[in-house]
């Protein structure tokens, strides 16, 4: 068995990429980490991303990305490594606005959310350091360059 990732798309963006690449780059971290695991990937709008952003971690309104680790349940053995859920329109407006590719943008969030699940973090200044540096490896991988790179006008 492979790892899985289950792709949902709920949103009408239309610079959302096609399925199998969000798929490719969720499995690229996958496949360089863990094995025989499963993972959802869902595309929202900004209302549910605001819904799940204020229930979860009661911050009020929508943001990019969101990450959901499957806590195993003892004495059941499980293979869900958790979800993601990706906002299509705030994705496409910071890509704009950081005049970033947006396919480039959508390969960073699939990576940062993906990372967030296998326990990456970017709370204190070294855990940050050292998951910018994972994200920039994978994504220049893909081709894509450091998103954390200011971009010159």
């Amino acid at each position: 068995m492979t790892n899985e990732v289950d792709i949902q798309i709920v949103s009408n963006i239309e610079s959302i990429p096609e399925p199998l690449k969000l798929a490719c780059w969720a499995e690229s971290v996958l496949g360089d980490k863990v094995e025989h695991t499963e993972m959802a990937i869902r595309v929202v709008d900004e209302d549910e991303i605001a819904e799940l952003n204020h229930r979860f971690r009661n911050k009020p309104g929508p943001t990019n990305v969101l990450s959901f680790a499957c806590e195993p349940i003892e004495g059941i053995p499980m293979n869900v490594l958790g979800d993601i859920v990706v906002c299509a329109p705030i994705v496409e407006q910071e890509a704009v606005e950081q005049r970033k590719s947006i396919e480039a943008h959508w390969a960073h969030m699939i990576v940062h959310g993906v990372l967030h699940l296998l326990g990456y973090d970017h709370i204190k200044t070294a855990d940050a350091l050292a998951m910018e540096a994972e994200e920039n490896r994978l994504l220049s991988g893909f081709g894509f360059s450091n998103p954390y790179e200011e971009v010159v006008a």
